[in-house]
């Protein structure tokens, strides 16, 4: 039986542990509950085993066999209700990189600007 939370659930996936902790932090903050994932192999495993995903936050330079953006295709096409936000200190992404409803937020962002968004997305 898939555990299912209260709260809404964010999947966080980044592969630096310090940038994750910080990600999770923040967005524990905001009054979500999240889990982590290192890479999007590991992200895809989760989503498998869970139903109450609501949205992914996904960096798009993380290891795998696919990088954020595959990913947030790959999430948009099989689990079309999550949301997906992805981040990036090195490349810039416009919404046609994205799937429709998907967000980008550059590195680095603020606890301010990612509880902001993921109201106005969950909500």
């Amino acid at each position: 039986m898939a555990k299912v939370s209260r709260r809404p659930v964010v999947l966080v996936v980044e592969d630096e542990p310090l940038l994750r902790m910080n990600a999770v932090d923040m967005i524990q903050a905001a009054g979500y509950e999240v889990l982590e994932a290192g890479s999007a192999d590991e992200a895809i495993t989760i989503l498998e085993k869970r139903t109450d995903v609501r949205l992914i936050f996904t960096d798009i330079q993380i290891p795998g066999s696919m990088d954020g953006l595959k990913l947030a295709r790959a999430v948009h096409g099989r689990w079309p209700p999550i949301k997906i936000v992805t981040t990036s200190g090195r490349v810039s992404v416009g919404p046609s990189d994205l799937p429709d409803g998907g967000k980008f937020v550059p590195k680095p962002y603020t606890s301010a600007q990612i509880s902001r968004l993921l109201q106005e997305m969950l909500m």
